[in-house]
């Protein structure tokens, strides 16, 4: 789903660098504009496109994030609240720079959201993730066995 943007989970110390936001947003509730100086303001060619075309253009240096309207759904992380997951940003933060990463919800569009390793297991392969990690484990695509179905996974669930 190209045309949907991906929510970001910030390091809640780091969200007034990156949003126009000064209020926690730990349930993913809240949208806020990107900051001015973090956009990309689209040039006049870039306006004349249409449809997908115009919506892959991107609007800024975080672009898997922000929406057509330069804003984004923010879910704020920190230490206390959320333990192991802000570690895991903290640590992406100190190797990039970048305090956030994207969240999404777990699933292929039409398909209900994983509620179990089997699920979980079954929609990493049979899409283009590259890893998955399930509590302590952490799974690469290339050293698991071929994934073979009997139909065809795309024509399961009737797309919304």
């Amino acid at each position: 789903e190209s045309f949907r943007p991906f929510a970001p989970s910030v390091l809640e110390e780091h969200m007034p660098e990156v949003f126009e936001m000064d209020s926690e947003s730990p349930y993913m509730l809240l949208v806020a504009p990107v900051k001015e100086e973090r956009r990309i303001p689209m040039t006049a060619e870039q306006e004349q496109l249409f449809g997908i075309e115009k919506l892959n253009v991107p609007r800024s240096d975080v672009p898997a994030i922000t929406h057509v309207d330069y804003s984004a759904r923010i879910q704020s992380v920190n230490a206390e609240r959320n333990g192991r997951y802000y570690e895991l940003i903290k640590k992406f933060y100190d190797r990039t720079g970048c305090p956030l990463i994207v969240n999404t919800s777990f699933n292929v569009r039409g398909e209900p959201i994983v509620e179990s390793p089997r699920d979980a297991y079954r929609c990493f392969m049979r899409t283009e993730m590259d890893t998955l990690a399930i509590g302590s484990f952490i799974l690469d695509k290339a050293d698991q066995p071929e994934w073979k179905e009997d139909t065809d996974w795309r024509e399961e669930f009737e797309l919304d």
